[in-house]
């Protein structure tokens, strides 16, 4: 007789869902962060920006509906990978004209930031669906 491995559970779907989250975020951080690339300088010569707090905002709302969404039909680790993945990816091709080399400890923050507010929410959301579930 032969030990049936169960089988992970759909994983070419875990897999479109990662591949359009990843394309989705890059294309929302163009979208809401891609376009404004000069600092706000003011009278006191102090610099702010390049980033608005309301682009900032636009960007994570939009994000939010497509990472519940896949969190809630048990993508946890697509919602989660895929996102990180995309922003992780656009925030490196935006900032790696910055001759510092700077730039990378700002990619591994959003890095960071990124699987931290991705992770707790598709935590939270996958949760109360499977608590709605049964």
């Amino acid at each position: 007789m032969t030990a049936s491995h169960p089988k992970p559970a759909r994983p070419r779907a875990e897999l479109t869902v990662l591949a359009v989250l990843a394309v989705l975020a890059a294309s929302a951080w163009a979208a809401w962060l891609g376009w404004d690339q000069h600092r706000d300088v003011h009278p006191d010569g102090s610099e702010t920006g390049p980033y608005e707090t309301w682009q900032v905002l636009g960007l994570v709302l939009t994000l939010l509906a497509p990472v519940c969404w896949a969190a809630a039909r048990d993508h946890v680790r697509a919602a989660v990978l895929g996102t990180t993945a995309g922003l992780t990816a656009a925030a490196f091709y935006d900032w790696s004209d910055d001759a510092s080399g700077l730039f990378v400890v700002g990619v591994g923050l959003v890095m960071v930031g990124g699987l931290a507010a991705t992770g707790v929410t598709s935590a939270v959301v996958s949760g109360v669906a499977s608590g709605a579930r049964r």
